[in-house]
């Protein structure tokens, strides 16, 4: 649906978006993940063709943005991180004012009142925009981007500044508007995107660090995992088949219950999930596997792992240059 291909844009001397390939598919909602000055704002606004780029191409739904802006654009609807509302309207007459702008042809009252159902603001519809909480607002930032029917939606920041019950609202609503829209999602908040996206691109510099299934983005980062295991079986016996098991880096009994089981930690090699062929092992030779956590990192970590070793590249370059 949005394919992005060898995208580069520089600002005199700095290169804020240095070679970006990636695709969005239909119906999938992509979390899009930067440090401050990564360049996520700067790729969003070439995609939604508010920018253009330097070289590189932008694809929405195969109409290319720059060749053919006036129809691409039609299948985008964008909620930048600072809401394109007019204040002194009602919800009702900014809602109608987009409506003409985007010169949409759907039966105007039909759609409109739709929109304001599923993001919820039909029973705001006749006050002052300027009257209405953050959270509102927000919603009513999503209803200008719902509005035609796109089949794509970009939301940038789209719950900074708001209560937490405000934040599950909006993620909520990101959700289920994923049903029916391909998604690209930028955003801080590491939980939210946690909860809300089936892949992550992570940029850093202009450049892709990671692009990876949610679930698998911790296979994007150096490092070890380690478990504990709760086993029955003989000590000794368990232990050697456990350091023996390929992948398996450390392995050691960190402590007995009153029952018959053992506890073990477990480190596997770098980007080795061992979960599985522990469980096989296990399973071939009669011992009971009665519990297994994983000391997981958290997607903070993995994210601070991903831009840090970045960050240490360019420190290495730096320090070799000075004498």
């Amino acid at each position: 649906m949005i394919e992005i291909t060898d995208v580069r844009k520089s600002y005199g001397n700095k290169h804020a978006v240095n070679g970006l390939s990636f695709e969005v598919k239909e119906g999938e909602i992509l979390g899009f993940l930067g440090p401050n000055g990564a360049g996520k704002s700067t790729t969003l606004n070439i995609i939604t063709g508010y920018l253009s780029a330097d070289s590189g191409v932008v694809k929405i739904d195969g109409t290319d943005i720059l060749t053919d802006p006036i129809k691409a654009k039609k299948d985008i609807g964008f909620l930048p991180e600072i809401p394109p509302l007019y204040l002194e309207m009602t919800v009702l007459e900014y809602l109608n004012f987009v409506y003409d702008l985007k010169g949409c042809k759907l039966p105007r009252k039909q759609h409109l009142k739709e929109i304001c159902e599923v993001v919820k603001i039909w029973d705001v519809g006749n006050r002052l925009i300027k009257n209405l909480s953050k959270g509102y607002r927000q919603r009513v930032g999503i209803a200008q981007a719902l509005i035609g029917n796109p089949k794509v939606l970009i939301f940038d920041e789209p719950t900074i500044g708001l209560d937490p019950r405000q934040i599950i609202e909006i993620r909520n609503l990101i959700k289920m508007l994923g049903r029916e829209h391909t998604i690209i999602l930028s955003t801080h908040i590491l939980p939210e995107v946690q909860a809300v996206c089936d892949r992550i691109v992570v940029i850093n510099k202009g450049e892709i660090v990671a692009n990876e299934k949610t679930e698998d983005l911790i296979n994007a980062v150096e490092g070890s995992r380690k478990l504990v295991a709760k086993i029955v079986g003989p000590e000794d016996e368990v232990l050697k088949a456990i350091r023996g098991l390929g992948g398996v880096k450390t392995a050691d009994v960190i402590g007995k219950r009153d029952t018959d089981s053992i506890s073990y930690m477990i480190e596997s090699q770098d980007r080795v999930d061992i979960r599985k062929p522990l469980f096989y092992m296990l399973a071939s030779k009669g011992w009971a596997l009665i519990g297994l956590e994983g000391m997981e990192l958290s997607l903070e970590d993995i994210f601070m792992r991903l831009v840090g070793k970045e960050k240490g590249k360019e420190d290495k370059k730096v320090k070799k240059g000075v004498k």
